[in-house]
C-alpha cells in the first residue's frame, strides 16, 4: 500500500490581502492566514487575531511560517515627512522575530526596503523584473531556520510611468500605491503585481506579488519534503 505524503502547511502571519500566501499555495502549500483586521478577498483559510499571539500559540502546527509584519512604523515615509505619525503603529517586527524563534519551525520575514530592513539580516531580496512582472518593488527577505541561494538582480527597464512635477512619464513598469498620478487602472496594477482576486486598490498595493513567494515556496518545500515522508 503506498502511503500518501500530507500536504505541506505554511502559515501566512499579517496576510492581509494574499499575496503572499497565493504565491506558497502556487507551491503546493496549505495556506491558513491570520491578521487582525478582517480580509474578506482573502483567497485562502482565514483566521481573525493578533498574528504574533497566533504565532506563540499555533505555530508549531506549520511547517512554514511566513511573516509580513507592518512595516508603518519604521518605513521610509514615517522616517521623513510622515515622522510626526510614526507613534501611532506598533513596532512589530523583534516581536514577531521573538515569537518566530521561540516557535522554532523554519521562517521568513518580508519588509521593503528601507530602515526596517536594517533591523533584520537580508538573506534574499526579490524585485518583480527577476518575474517579468512591470513592477519595481523590491523586497527584503530574512529566512530562519533555512537558507535558499540569491537568484541574480535583473537590470531594471526603463522607468516607471506616471507625473513627475506636471510632466507625464511613459514607463515600462508601474507605481503600485497612491491614487494620484497617473500610476495606473486597478487591471493594470493586477496585471503587474499578478493579482485578480481583489480589486481594492489598497490590497493590491499592500501586497507583494505571489511570484515571489511561489518561487521561496517551491525553495522551501524542496527542503522540507523529507520531513513529511511517511516513516
Amino acid at each position: 500500500m503506498t502511503l500518501s505524503t500530507p500536504p505541506l502547511k505554511v502559515l501566512d502571519a499579517f496576510c492581509c490581502a494574499g499575496g503572499a500566501g497565493t504565491g506558497y499555495a502556487a507551491a503546493g502549500f496549505e495556506v491558513t492566514g491570520v491578521d487582525i483586521a478582517d480580509q474578506p478577498n482573502y483567497p485562502h483559510r482565514f483566521v481573525q487575531g493578533d498574528a504574533v499571539a497566533y504565532i506563540r500559540a499555533h505555530g508549531h502546527e506549520y511547517d512554514l511560517i511566513h511573516t509580513s509584519p507592518p512595516c508603518q512604523y519604521d518605513c521610509t515615509l514615517t522616517a521623513g515627512t510622515n515622522q510626526a505619525k510614526r507613534d501611532r503603529y506598533a513596532d512589530l517586527l523583534e516581536p514577531t522575530r521573538a515569537a518566530l524563534e521561540a516557535v522554532g519551525r523554519p521562517y521568513v520575514i518580508e519588509q521593503p526596503p528601507g530602515r526596517a530592513s536594517r533591523r533584520m539580516r537580508v538573506d534574499l531580496t526579490l524585485c518583480g523584473e527577476q518575474f517579468g512582472l512591470r513592477v519595481i518593488r523590491h523586497r527584503n527577505f530574512e529566512l530562519g531556520g533555512w537558507f535558499m541561494l540569491q537568484p541574480p538582480h535583473v537590470p531594471h527597464r526603463g522607468r516607471t510611468a506616471g507625473y513627475r512635477h506636471g510632466r507625464k512619464f511613459e514607463g515600462h513598469y508601474f507605481q503600485v500605491y497612491g491614487n494620484g498620478g497617473g500610476k495606473g487602472t486597478v487591471a493594470e496594477w493586477q496585471d503587474a503585481m499578478g493579482i485578480h482576486w481583489t480589486t481594492d486598490r489598497r490590497e493590491l498595493a499592500e501586497a507583494i506579488p505571489p511570484a515571489y513567494t511561489e518561487l521561496i515556496g517551491r525553495h522551501a518545500a524542496a527542503l522540507l519534503a523529507d520531513e513529511k515522508v511517511p516513516a
